[in-house]
């Protein structure tokens, strides 16, 4: 089923993301991991591509699984490495898996890269991605604004070329502070975008992601946030306990203001989801 169909469907929408192995010998592992979140019946699962590319292979096949469990996959598609034959390739292999959805990212050019680059932007991979068809269409977009922007208004302005390319939804980088996303979503509207902004939650449950999601994207972490993983980081247990409730009541707030759909980065871990889904139960009904 393609992701705009099942935004219609539903009243509240809630979908996972997994990521696939970094070697085949992880593999196992991970597959485990899907089918445990598949297990809680969302309504689309998405997979990953690693950065450069490094788990291009993987994305594919673990997209076919998670169809085969009988869940919807969302599968990422990033074009920074790749020449458009590499693209067209890729594109191939998901259309002949079954996979109706794409969510076409830039990515992160590979270190030390010296190729040629036919791809310079996501609204490229879009455009190409709409004219291969048969694909519902999913781009990246930032509420506090891409690292790489000058400024928040000028990432719009690179976000309206993605809408305007043939994008059918947008999901959002993680965010803690649901302000955020209800302002970037009145500027993304005030200019013109109108597909859905699905928003995008990551559950903290250690201390040390923190520190990554700080480090790799600049994310704005509110006072009582903060104070949560002061008071409870050095206690794994506590501190998984509080990270899910803190973003379950960010889900919450978001249903509540009418949003209907919520993605959740719960890292390959089938708890953290199912904890989440146990904590909605009555409002998913």
């Amino acid at each position: 089923m393609k992701i705009t169909e099942i935004l219609k469907n539903k009243k509240a929408n809630l979908s996972f993301e997994v990521f696939p192995p970094k070697t085949l010998t992880n593999y196992e592992s991970v597959l485990n991991a899907v089918k445990g979140i598949a297990e809680l019946t969302p309504d689309y699962i998405s997979v990953t591509y690693g950065a450069g590319g490094g788990t291009s292979d993987y994305t594919v096949s673990i997209a076919k699984e998670i169809k085969s469990l009988g869940i919807t996959p969302l599968a990422h598609l990033s074009c920074i490495s790749h020449n458009k034959s590499d693209v067209r390739e890729k594109l191939v292999q998901l259309k002949e898996a079954g996979v109706e959805n794409v969510l076409a990212l830039r990515g992160d050019l590979p270190e030390n890269f010296a190729g040629n680059l036919d791809y310079r932007y996501a609204n490229e991979l879009v455009e190409d991605v709409k004219k291969f068809g048969g694909f519902c269409i999913g781009a990246a977009c930032y509420p506090e604004g891409h690292p790489q922007s000058q400024t928040l208004f000028s990432d719009i302005e690179h976000l309206k070329r993605k809408a305007d390319s043939g994008c059918d939804f947008l999901t959002t980088q993680m965010f803690f502070d649901n302000d955020i996303y209800y302002s970037f979503l009145s500027k993304v509207q005030a200019s013109g975008i109108f597909q859905p902004v699905i928003p995008g939650i990551m559950p903290v449950t250690n201390a040390a992601q923190t520190k990554r999601i700080t480090s790799m994207s600049g994310t704005y972490l509110p006072t009582r946030f903060r104070r949560i993983v002061d008071r409870f980081g050095n206690n794994p247990l506590a501190m998984k306990q509080a990270g899910i409730a803190y973003a379950t009541e960010q889900i919450i707030d978001l249903y509540a203001n009418g949003i209907k759909a919520v993605h959740v980065y719960c890292m390959n871990k089938p708890d953290v989801a199912a904890a989440i889904k146990a904590n909605l139960s009555e409002i998913l009904c």
